[in-house]
């Protein structure tokens, strides 16, 4: 595994401090909407305090970050929610963060990012040629890289869900979860390793950006020329180096989902828990309903991600847009 348990662990504690525990819960009219007598957890991570799990991964890396590197400044590339958690984590930690974006970036999570205080550059067509830009600010400035997913403090943060997520049921049988970089997922696969052994780990990505699923069905790394998909948190363009590896071996099946069922799986999400969910932050969701025969009279776990949808973007999934 790219991070260890012990790794995991240890960012529980220095988060534990630093984040409440974001609910789990159940509602009966989602499990009715899913059928197939699965039972489904739902982990409120929309409920963070930048509207994303990612607070989890910007805090770790802060937290194990050395004093002299927090002098020079960190520099991360994100589509938002990895840069709204490490403009979180610089503000917190009186850190200077400059986070890189691609042109045409959800202008939400920009201005969201700036009111963090951080510095945005907008530059690139997509978020792999703002990893580019960012790579470009480390050398000239000398700035310590926040990769979104290439960082075992980064991946042990995002594994502090899964070890939460157990404390709260620890009966889970199943999850299923949204893969952009994959840290999310590889958080879960060592969690569940270590302590929940036969609980299975499905992945799902948007269609219209399946880098990593086509990695994992062809057994070798994949970059793609575009990355396609309403879905900004998804949209990356190829498989990564220290997440790929493990989930190539642990998970159960990697499966797709179009940019239809994600907007379906938002209005189911926003009819049954009564909360805002991003793009993102349904698909894994709209993965399970994909996945539901598969996991009959499980206990299933999904992960609302986000909550940092644009108003345009949420208009036009509510009037039943995708």
């Amino acid at each position: 595994m790219s991070v260890s348990i012990s790794a995991i662990q240890a960012a529980r504690i220095r988060l534990a401090p630093l984040l409440a525990p974001t609910p789990l819960r159940s509602y009966r009219e989602l499990d009715e909407a899913i059928d197939h007598d699965v039972r489904i957890f739902v982990k409120h991570e929309n409920f963070q305090p930048t509207g994303s799990f990612k607070v989890r991964n910007g805090l770790s890396f802060m937290t194990a970050l050395p004093d002299e590197a927090r002098v020079r400044g960190v520099v991360a590339a994100t589509r938002g929610n990895h840069g709204l958690g490490i403009a979180y984590a610089g503000r917190a930690f009186g850190v200077r963060a400059t986070i890189c974006v691609p042109l045409g970036n959800n202008p939400d999570k920009n201005a969201g990012m700036r009111a963090l205080g951080a510095r945005v550059i907008e530059e690139g067509r997509d978020y792999d040629e703002a990893v580019e830009v960012a790579e470009r600010i480390r050398k000239e400035e000398g700035a310590t890289l926040a990769h979104s997913t290439n960082n075992e403090q980064i991946i042990a943060g995002a594994g502090t869900l899964s070890l939460e997520l157990l404390e709260q049921e620890p009966e889970i049988d199943a999850m299923v979860i949204a893969v952009g970089g994959g840290s999310q997922a590889v958080g879960a696969l060592t969690v569940f390793r270590a302590m929940r052994p036969a609980a299975k780990v499905y992945g799902v990505q948007a269609a219209g950006a399946a880098a990593s699923h086509d990695a994992w069905h062809a057994r070798q790394h994949v970059k793609l020329d575009r990355a396609d998909t309403f879905a900004d948190g998804l949209a990356t363009r190829s498989s990564y180096e220290m997440t790929f590896p493990a989930l190539l071996e642990g998970l159960a099946d990697f499966i797709t989902v179009t940019d239809a069922e994600i907007a379906d799986a938002m209005r189911l999400l926003l009819r049954t828990t009564h909360t805002l969910v991003e793009p993102a932050g349904a698909a894994g969701l709209a993965g399970l309903l994909r996945l539901a025969p598969r996991v009959a009279g499980r206990r299933v776990g999904i992960v609302l991600s986000g909550a940092n949808v644009d108003s345009a973007t949420l208009q036009r999934v509510l009037s039943g847009q995708r």
